[in-house]
């Protein structure tokens, strides 16, 4: 019988077939959001919380100006992008690395930090990637519990070691929405031991509307151990180009930029970043549009009778009853039976609930006049 897991090498070296090293075989893949539904008519996609407003036209404009020069390599170094996100941000160009999404950069932090027998902290209802990472790396994942649907910051503390490499902190978190003020974030950082990386990663940065969160950007540029990463595919509205960057020390730039793909972005999705970044009104349009119907949809969930957890993303995350033809499962085979595809979250250890994306006008009023449905029915 042909082996299914990864072996020892020993194991691997007798085998009749190539074997990934072990643990490989362990890891779950990551799923992302389904893009169908199950029944006829339009579809109304709210899995993946893509912006409903589209990229910027500047941003499109751009993304069509390189097709005359498709046999050309993209500048491997990214520079036209990280000065447009410098100039935009008021950062310092040679501290940015870009990477293919915001997913390859925290690819990259755990390959240049976490080995064999290191470990890494994510909260409890942390971004599933952390986890993947960590693994791949062949490091130790340690989760934090959350309170509240909120990292909680002791929990985090209380799960470092002398093993510990590196603390994951999705700032706002994605499945739940939460966040922490910064006075909480500095404190998490204030308690973490100096050759502890703290990766802030604040995909979701430009939606909220708090007077007490920060993004990370001067805790990146001031302290050693910190890194703040982000990402075009959410409120700019390019998820299909893939382009995410960090801002941090100069020594932890360094070290990514050693073990980086050398044209890990294409010279299309530079040339749409650096005009999209630019293009503030744009912007400006996705936040009022968010501000609009995030209450909005959160009001409706709440009178239907659903839970919602406070957002401050461009998603909500909805919460059912464990009632036989009520549950989670259910509501979401009777949307997807009509157009409406949101996100079961059960990997993240939330199968009660389900998260929906902010939407354009007639998606939000749709899923909500679904669910009404449902829950009536």
């Amino acid at each position: 019988m042909q082996p299914t897991t990864s072996a020892s090498s020993a194991d691997t070296v007798s085998s009749s077939r190539p074997m990934p090293r072990p643990g490989v075989m362990e890891i779950a893949p990551y799923v992302p959001g389904r893009t169908k539904s199950t029944g006829g008519g339009k579809l109304y996609k709210l899995s993946s919380n893509e912006t409903p407003l589209g990229a910027s036209p500047a941003a499109i404009e751009a993304y069509r100006g390189e097709a005359a020069h498709l046999e050309l390599y993209p500048d491997g170094g990214s520079l036209m992008l990280r000065e447009a996100i410098a100039d935009v941000h008021g950062l310092n160009a040679d501290r940015i690395i870009c990477g293919n999404g915001s997913d390859e950069i925290l690819e990259l932090v755990t390959r240049a930090y976490i080995g064999p027998g290191d470990e890494a902290v994510y909260s409890e209802y942390g971004f599933l990637v952390y986890k993947i990472a960590i693994l791949a790396a062949g490091g130790t994942p340690v989760v934090a519990a959350e309170k509240d649907m909120t990292t909680d910051v002791d929990a985090m503390l209380a799960c470092v070691t002398d093993k510990t490499r590196v603390v994951f902190l999705a700032n706002p978190n994605n499945p739940t929405g939460t966040y922490l003020p910064f006075d909480e974030i500095r404190r998490l950082h204030a308690g973490l031991p100096p050759h502890v990386l703290l990766v802030l990663d604040a995909a979701y940065a430009e939606y909220v509307r708090r007077n007490d969160y920060e993004a990370g950007i001067e805790l990146a540029a001031t302290a050693d151990n910190v890194l703040m990463t982000r990402t075009f595919s959410k409120i700019y509205g390019l998820a299909a180009l893939r382009i995410g960057w960090a801002y941090g020390p100069a020594h932890v730039i360094d070290a990514l930029n050693r073990i980086r793909g050398p044209f890990n972005v294409s010279a299309a999705s530079q040339a749409a970043g650096s005009a999209a970044i630019r293009d503030r009104a744009f912007l400006d349009a996705a936040v009022d549009h968010n501000d609009t119907w995030l209450p909005w949809v959160t009001k409706e969930m709440e009178a239907l009778g659903l839970t919602v957890t406070p957002s401050v993303g461009n998603f909500v995350l909805l919460h059912f009853p464990r009632d036989t033809g009520k549950t989670a499962s259910d509501a979401d085979r009777y949307l997807s039976d009509r157009g409406c595809v949101l996100r079961l979250v059960g990997a993240y250890g939330l199968p009660d609930a389900l998260r929906m994306s902010i939407g354009s006008e007639e998606a939000n009023r749709t899923v909500v006049a679904v669910l009404k449905e449902f829950l009536a029915a």
